[in-house]
């Protein structure tokens, strides 16, 4: 065994059982090898292999810390980053899906305003909004869209935002939350898996108030608690992770308006760790 190698696992060991809040970003994903010779088969196993390789590259990355333990710890691949120069700015259009995994309100400034710093812009240009997943029995009501939809409009009157959307509103909610709303919804993701062809009613409705609809294969919980600390644990070489709760995943897309075409993608994702 390296013992330089041994000394990194500790150090990196050592900042992991101090901190309390996690954030990683796996870099752009279009470029990184690793990924491109596995083709992962849905969104939440792309998910799982990302925060897995960035937390193996970190950990064999990490020197020796600060005299300071950080509370929130960055686990990120400065070489990796997807930095947006001011030039290219204007060529450029930055989407995002942000997956809520906790209902705190607080945790989509928290994602927003690391995906602005991340990505060195100072707006998104859309961000879409997937809430926590409801307890079995209850459905999606216009009560629980509220609180977040109300802070996502905070950050479009601040101009971190230029635009909203939703995921997975039928016709009534989705109108229920147009007629409520002061920032309208520009956009609702329908999952087709659910869904082979857009209700005509949703259809009529969408087109009648500019709503743009999209689809996606996002399931309902994109990660689950236990995977995401089996991804954890696999990418720290096996330290005890079940303290780890996700908050929240950030999913982003850059776009080249001219030509269409996914310049790069990439996660952000935050953790914190559950107190006793």
């Amino acid at each position: 065994m390296d013992p330089q190698n041994t000394d990194t696992n500790t150090e990196a060991k050592m900042l992991l059982n101090h901190a309390k809040t996690l954030r990683l970003h796996t870099g752009n994903l279009v470029n990184r090898s690793r990924l491109k010779k596995k083709c992962p088969g849905s969104p939440s196993e792309e998910l799982q292999d990302c925060i897995q390789a960035t937390l193996s590259d970190w950990f064999s990355m990490t020197k020796a810390p600060p005299k300071d333990f950080p509370d929130t710890l960055d686990c990120s691949i400065p070489q990796e980053t997807d930095a947006i120069t001011p030039e290219e700015r204007e060529e450029v259009k930055v989407s995002v899906k942000l997956f809520l995994c906790e209902s705190v309100q607080s945790s989509i400034r928290d994602a927003v305003e690391m995906a602005c710093q991340t990505l060195t812009v100072s707006q998104l240009d859309s961000v879409i909004i997937a809430p926590p997943g409801l307890l079995e029995g209850d459905s999606q009501t216009l009560a629980h869209l509220q609180p977040a939809w109300e802070e996502l409009e905070t950050l479009v009157r601040s101009q971190r935002i230029a635009a909203i959307g939703t995921s997975d509103l039928d016709k009534d909610l989705l109108e229920q939350l147009y007629n409520w709303a002061q920032v309208k919804p520009s956009s609702n993701q329908v999952n087709l898996a659910s869904c082979c062809v857009m209700p005509p009613d949703l259809t009529a409705f969408a087109k009648e108030f500019d709503i743009q609809l999209l689809t996606h294969n996002d399931p309902k919980e994109l990660m689950s608690a236990a995977t995401f600390q089996e991804a954890m644990q696999e990418g720290t070489q096996d330290l005890k992770m079940a303290d780890w709760r996700l908050e929240w995943v950030l999913r982003y897309s850059i776009i080249v308006k001219s030509r269409g075409i996914i310049k790069s993608k990439g996660y952000l994702v935050s953790a914190r760790k559950a107190t006793p």
